[in-house]
């Protein structure tokens, strides 16, 4: 551990994430980029990409878990994606920020001029490789209560906005795998003021209409629309209005 100072910084990013350590050496190690460990060979020490590999596996294990838990009804697929826009580079630094995690990072003098503190990348490995020492430091449980608490947010953000987009696709896929048809939208009906209108969209497949759905706005209203198909062919849990 370098010196007091840096002590002092790392037990304010510990309250942060929730979790004490019992190696404050750890997580100085999660927070330490490799161009920072290339200019200070004589301070000793592991740059964080190892724990990065590690975190990478554990988050996803949790993430996996979690999802399963609240979506007892979603197939493979439905998982697999929703998993996807949770554990992304963009969302990763975006809970990075939120724990001003950049301000704790260990840089080489190049990536501090070039900005490196506010990269994506990372600021979003720098996230998983805490997540690594947190699991290696006080276990797998002590992890899923971290996890849980970082991203109980954004799986709800997730669910709402990346998530939800995939209906047309889902759909779109299915209706050309088994139907060999492309789904077609038509906006039926637009109702209320100009400032909160309604729209109405139908879906057709095979010149038939397969499901309706209305919203805010052209596309809410025809993934709605998409949704509901998903729903009536049984694909879709009913449960989940996305």
């Amino acid at each position: 551990m370098a010196n007091n100072e840096r002590k002092k910084e790392l037990k304010t990013l510990q309250k942060k994430i929730h979790y004490r350590f019992k190696s404050l050496d750890l997580l100085d190690q999660g927070l330490r980029h490799k161009s920072y460990v290339h200019e200070n060979h004589e301070a000793g020490g592991q740059d964080n990409e190892r724990l990065e590999f590690l975190g990478d596996a554990v988050l996803d294990l949790v993430i996996s878990h979690l999802i399963m838990e609240r979506h007892p009804d979603y197939s493979e697929g439905n998982l697999s994606r929703l998993r996807a826009a949770v554990v992304n580079e963009t969302r990763l630094a975006k809970i990075a920020r939120e724990l001003a995690l950049g301000d704790y990072l260990l840089l080489g003098k190049g990536e501090e001029m070039t900005g490196g503190r506010q990269k994506n990348s990372i600021l979003a490995a720098a996230l998983e490789a805490i997540l690594a020492t947190v699991y290696l430091d006080g276990g797998f449980k002590k992890t899923w209560q971290v996890i849980s608490q970082l991203f109980s947010f954004h799986l709800d953000q997730a669910e709402q906005e990346g998530f939800y987009q995939d209906f047309k696709t889902e759909l779109q896929e299915l209706s050309q795998e088994t139907l060999k048809a492309t789904p077609r939208y038509m906006l039926v009906k637009e109702f209320g003021p100009d400032h909160d209108k309604v729209f109405g969209v139908k879906v057709f497949i095979q010149n038939k209409v397969a499901g309706v759905g209305a919203g805010k706005s052209k596309k809410e209203a025809e993934q709605r629309a998409a949704q509901r198909t998903l729903q009536k062919l049984h694909l879709f849990p009913k449960g989940n209005n996305g």
